[in-house]
């Protein structure tokens, strides 16, 4: 692992308002944050899927760089790598001046960032894609470490008596997920692991494979989910299986708090995507004004963190202001 590692702006608009998502994961329009500044727009382009509220926060945080900075902030989604591509193609064919961008399937986002590049548009890379980030040539990474972050969730849980556990992971082949579960079952070695893979898309379904999974091996005492929305519904599925299995998760979002204090969930991994957001914008802001680059060549890291009972209650207010 490296860690030392156009048409007009009206073309970029309509190709958003038909591809993008609201901030709640629908897709629809794309929304300008801020002020226009002196000629300068920035296009965030992740692969939020609908209904995913951890980019909720990664998007305040943008929204909050850009009112800061007075730049105008396009944001568009897909969790479709190709859809993902094709969004950050209509960025460059309308001239942004800078683009973040999330590089959760990065095979099918490298192509087209390579073409932002000889574009002369600064990119950055945020939340996926810390491998991967230098090779596309962008100028800065604002993450975490999500194989590091695993392997520290598994030394807590086996340091915790757990004997059997299961990762859950909502999207198969995702980078990031992928190096959760694998970092999990490194820190967690030599206890017994195993990994469930479920349709993140259908709520309904996470929840009736989890209990399955539960109801045929009992001996599981520990799920971990690797977003906090499926965190929540595998409590659903631990009660509804009548398992006495424990629930942690990676990310948070502002019920998960309340989770942690009722014992409902153990712990909370959370890699602040607020900051995230706002780092991406700013740091393309100050390239452009200053000159500046962040993280002179290594990722700057944004997790992990653990939340817990001990600091849950410091960490609610901000969790219930959508900015943790």
């Amino acid at each position: 692992m490296d860690r030392s590692r156009r048409s007009s702006v009206l073309a970029l608009a309509a190709a958003l308002a038909l591809a993008s998502c609201s901030a709640k994961g629908g897709k629809g329009g794309a929304d300008g944050a801020g002020q226009a500044g002196p000629g300068m727009m920035v296009a965030m382009i992740t692969h939020q899927a609908p209904g995913d509220t951890f980019w909720d926060i990664v998007r305040k945080g943008a929204e909050a760089a850009a009112a800061k900075d007075k730049v105008t902030l396009r944001y568009a989604n897909d969790p479709d790598g190709g859809a993902q591509a094709t969004l950050v193609q209509n960025a460059i064919d309308s001239r942004v001046d800078a683009i973040a961008v999330t590089l959760a399937k990065p095979a099918a986002l490298a192509p087209v960032l390579r073409k932002a590049r000889e574009a002369g548009i600064p990119v950055v890379v945020l939340n996926a894609g810390i491998d991967q980030w230098k090779d596309t040539g962008a100028l800065s990474f604002f993450g975490t470490d999500d194989g590091v972050a695993g392997e520290g969730a598994g030394r807590r849980a086996a340091a915790d008596g757990v004997k059997h556990l299961l990762c859950v992971s909502h999207e198969q082949g995702q980078v990031q997920q992928e190096a959760r579960c694998d970092g999990l079952r490194r820190g967690f070695a030599p206890g017994r692991f195993d990994k469930l893979y479920v349709i993140g898309t259908d709520m309904p379904s996470v929840r009736s494979t989890v209990a399955a999974k539960l109801r045929q091996d009992p001996s599981i005492d520990l799920v971990v989910t690797l977003g906090a929305p499926y965190g929540l519904t595998a409590i659903e599925a631990a009660r509804e299986a009548g398992s006495r299995a424990k629930i942690a998760t990676f990310d948070s979002n502002p019920q998960v708090p309340a989770a942690i204090r009722s014992g409902a969930l153990q712990w909370a991994l959370d890699q602040q995507p607020y900051l995230q957001g706002y780092l991406a914008v700013d740091a393309l802001w100050l390239q452009k004004t200053n000159g500046h680059v962040i993280g002179g060549g290594a990722p700057v890291l944004t997790g992990p963190y653990f939340i817990d009972r001990s600091n849950v209650d410091r960490i609610e207010a901000f969790a219930k202001a959508g900015i943790r």
